[in-house]
């Protein structure tokens, strides 16, 4: 994000506490100004492979090598990624840190569109609601009729039967990229 206060964009903060509708307008305003960003998705098979924290390692270091341009790299949380540039773990940085939760309103918009598309593949499952987090309608549609491809097989394994529908449906995913 650009330095220059006057570029600032109002009303960041961690997308959790932001209502879809300002985190919707936040991120156009976000994506206009910014100095470059880059979102990348982990596959659900790699998650699966992986575990969910080296993925989203996995993604970070793949968003970071796509950027035009790096100083720094500021993470939310406690990890450090396997880059060569300097970076800083911040514990609730996306509520801490201007350009942390920037880009926290960044991913939680994609994800959100994401999930609203799959969701018109998907309809039984919720998705435009529950965004696929385990929430009771989520598990009680995997248990009435199986899990979907989209699904982590680790994330279900304590509420599947092993069916797996039978009509799959494949939305294409594109990353984005801002220079």
């Amino acid at each position: 994000m650009p330095l220059d206060e006057a570029l600032r964009v109002r009303g960041v903060d961690d997308s959790k506490k932001l209502s879809p509708k300002k985190r919707e307008a936040l991120a156009e305003e976000i994506a206009r100004v910014a100095r470059g960003y880059a979102i990348e998705e982990v596959s659900e098979k790699v998650i699966d492979e992986i575990n969910i924290l080296r993925a989203t390692m996995l993604g970070m270091k793949r968003a970071v090598a796509r950027l035009p341009f790096a100083d720094m790299v500021l993470t939310d949380g406690n990890m450090t990624l396997d880059i060569p540039l300097p970076q800083r773990s911040i514990v609730k940085g996306d509520a801490l840190v201007y350009s942390i939760g920037a880009a926290s309103i960044l991913a939680k918009v994609y994800r959100d569109r994401l999930m609203r598309a799959y969701a018109e593949c998907y309809p039984e499952y919720g998705f435009e609601r529950n965004a696929g987090y385990g929430t009771a309608e989520h598990i009680r549609a995997i248990r009435e009729v199986g899990i979907c491809e989209i699904h982590r097989r680790t994330f279900v394994t304590k509420f599947w039967d092993g069916r797996e529908r039978t009509r799959p449906a494949a939305i294409s995913s594109d990353t984005d990229t801002r220079s």
